[in-house]
């Protein structure tokens, strides 16, 4: 799945991974400990900008050649790591943060289950997890609660089994409605799967229904992608997210581009699709938030770029409290023996400085339509010269992306940073 994988993957996945899924490394650290626990500077500030939780679902019925997530299908992971009892073992970890918050947490305001595919767990097991959660931290009144999908893994009585277990909104791995172009991506789902299953999710009763698409794959012509673009409007969606195909080392995509049996993605096809994108969104009603998303704001992912906290549970998920960043341990049978062994699955861990907390506000901020306020920048001048450059717009104390600078959001930050 490519949830919110976009270029907020400039901080994301150099220091935390992308958001929406794990990515196939970790960073470098200091060592965790083994029960999890968190400095006091940390937990006392919890919730200040927000708590969300994520839990990270590993589970694959095959892989995509365009993925580099944390994520493994049943032959690649061998023993020792069972899918019937992860819901046991995300548990265990689930209380083990209980333990280390020790009530310090506000209710969960959002939770998000991503992957991997979750949707291959059972809707049961899906709903204990919204359970244990609830249990350990409580949930606010109106919580979002998301789960990803591939189409082909949903139908109309899972959906409503979901929704009834108090999902609220589900965000749907559609990728291209051209057959030759999921062909290159790996897909498994038809092209009129994803639509179909958007449809039967509204249905089913589901307040949110989001839409993934990917442009730029070797391939894909312009009417390839409008034709995505209108299908995914006409399913009645109120949220797409719309992300130029990136070519991760070590898969299976990468291989054929090295090997010349596809041509690399055009970042002038990519510029060229993101604005034909943000024409036939905004012309149907869904108003761009953050450079790749488009419609109803998704509340857990905006926890994210406004810096708040996060705990996440899972195989290679990442955590963030009060400036803490740790991350756990990738393969799903270490992270199981870890957590029967009562230990923290945690990796390592990183305590931001100011300037990295600070530079981090920067790239993930301005994304945002809502914009960056200006007293954040430490040579606000540059944001006067960019705004000449019609980069950047000035609306009263915050700089905002220009349609241009959008296109360029990687070249602004990165002028915007000491």
């Amino acid at each position: 799945m490519s949830t919110v994988r976009s270029t907020v993957g400039l901080v994301i996945t150099a220091r935390y991974g992308t958001l929406g899924g794990m990515p196939s490394t970790l960073p470098d650290g200091d060592p965790a400990p083994p029960d999890g626990s968190l400095p006091d500077s940390a937990t006392r500030r919890i919730g200040a900008s927000g708590f969300g939780v994520y839990v990270h679902v590993p589970f694959c019925a095959s892989r995509c050649g365009y993925c580099d997530f944390n994520t493994y299908t049943a032959a690649e992971l061998g023993g020792g790591a069972s899918q019937a009892a992860y819901v046991d073992t995300l548990t265990r970890e689930i209380e083990l943060a209980g333990r280390v918050l020790g009530g310090a947490a506000p209710p969960a305001q959002t939770i998000f289950v991503g992957g991997g595919t979750p949707t291959l767990l059972p809707p049961g097991d899906l709903a204990r997890i919204v359970e244990s959660i609830d249990k350990t931290f409580g949930l606010a009144p109106d919580a979002e609660i998301t789960t990803e999908a591939n189409p082909e893994s949903v139908g109309p009585a899972s959906l409503r089994l979901l929704r009834d277990a108090g999902y609220t909104r589900i965000s749907l791995g559609m990728q291209s409605a051209a057959g030759h172009v999921l062909k290159v991506l790996d897909r498994q789902h038809t092209p009129g799967r994803a639509p179909r299953a958007a449809v039967e999710a509204r249905e089913a009763g589901f307040e949110h229904v989001n839409l993934d698409l990917i442009y730029a794959t070797p391939g894909e012509r312009a009417e390839d992608f409008a034709a995505s673009l209108d299908s995914a409007i006409a399913a009645g969606v109120d949220h797409v997210s719309a992300y130029s195909l990136i070519v991760e080392d070590g898969t299976r995509l990468a291989a054929r581009v090295r090997r010349g049996e596809l041509p690399a993605p055009s970042d002038d096809v990519a510029a060229d699709r993101y604005l034909a994108a943000d024409a036939a969104l905004s012309a149907a009603g869904l108003t761009w938030y953050e450079v790749s998303n488009w419609g109803e704001e998704c509340r857990h992912n905006l926890i994210y770029w406004r810096g708040g906290d996060w705990w996440g549970f899972g195989p290679g998920a990442h955590s963030h409290v009060g400036g803490v960043r740790w991350w756990n341990v990738r393969h799903p049978a270490r992270y199981a023996a870890a957590l029967a062994d009562g230990l923290s699955p945690a990796a390592g861990r990183e305590t931001l400085t100011a300037d990295e907390r600070h530079m981090e506000e920067v790239m993930l901020r301005l994304r945002l339509a809502e914009g960056l306020p200006l007293d954040r920048l430490t040579r606000p001048a540059d944001a006067e010269r960019l705004a000449e450059d019609g980069l950047l717009r000035l609306d009263g104390d915050r700089a905002v992306l220009t349609l241009r600078g959008r296109l360029l959001a990687d070249a602004v930050v990165r002028d915007l940073l000491p």
